[in-house]
């Protein structure tokens, strides 16, 4: 009979005390894993090389130090490297731009490794760490597009556009290295000093305007 007991207790106890399943209810999460190995297409006349072509994976992907596994950039002068090497885009904007383009766009669009849903650019701080499947992940950038953002989106417009929309996503450094897949919680563990991914934005923003006067 105490046997019996002890594995009730053991079995409400199982049940009451959950504060990770709780805290990662409460956290934001990665709705799609995007990968492309980089490609040759043909443009203006010219053949160019992108990874920027991201599709969305089912599978359990392995981040490493300097990106995802299935995954690579072209010209790691503007992407990748272990300061960029992922990309997180807000699952939020897909409505804006959809509606601004009029059209439908299936996520990893924007070339992003990570669309997330409950992280915004206004509350997204450099320096902020968090633990997304078995990786953790620190932010360290905005996104400032190349020219193969409008080559994805067949209007070079797109680049100005996607400027002054102020949507830009994030990039991670990778802390930790782990393994991640759609329905991931994205935990919290420590907030950064620095700016938010917004405030940099509009500073690179205006000082480009006054680059240009």
């Amino acid at each position: 009979m105490i046997d019996d007991l002890n594995m009730a207790l053991e079995d409400l106890s199982s049940k009451l005390i959950r504060p990770r399943g709780l805290l990662e209810l409460l956290s934001p999460n990665v709705l799609s894993v995007n990968v492309s190995l980089p490609r040759r297409i043909s443009w203006n006349g010219r053949e160019v090389t992108t990874g920027i072509f991201k599709e969305p994976t089912a599978r359990r992907t392995k981040i490493r130090t300097l990106g995802l596994d299935g995954d690579g950039q072209a010209d790691l002068t503007v992407h990748g490297g272990a300061g960029k090497a992922v990309y997180a885009y807000p699952s939020e904007h897909y409505s804006y731009w959809e509606q601004e383009l009029q059209r439908s766009l299936p996520w990893g669009m924007f070339g992003e490794n990570l669309t997330t849903l409950g992280l915004l650019e206004g509350s997204v701080h450099l320096g902020d760490r968090f633990r997304i499947g078995s990786a953790e992940l620190t932010v360290t950038e905005p996104r400032f597009p190349c020219y193969k953002l409008g080559i994805k989106f067949g209007e070079m417009e797109m680049i100005e556009r996607f400027m002054s929309g102020g949507r830009s996503g994030f990039y991670f450094s990778v802390s930790l290295e782990g393994e991640v897949t759609a329905g991931d919680p994205m935990i919290l563990l420590a907030k950064g000093q620095g700016p938010t991914i917004a405030t940099v934005f509009e500073a690179q923003q205006r000082a480009e305007l006054e680059e240009r006067r």
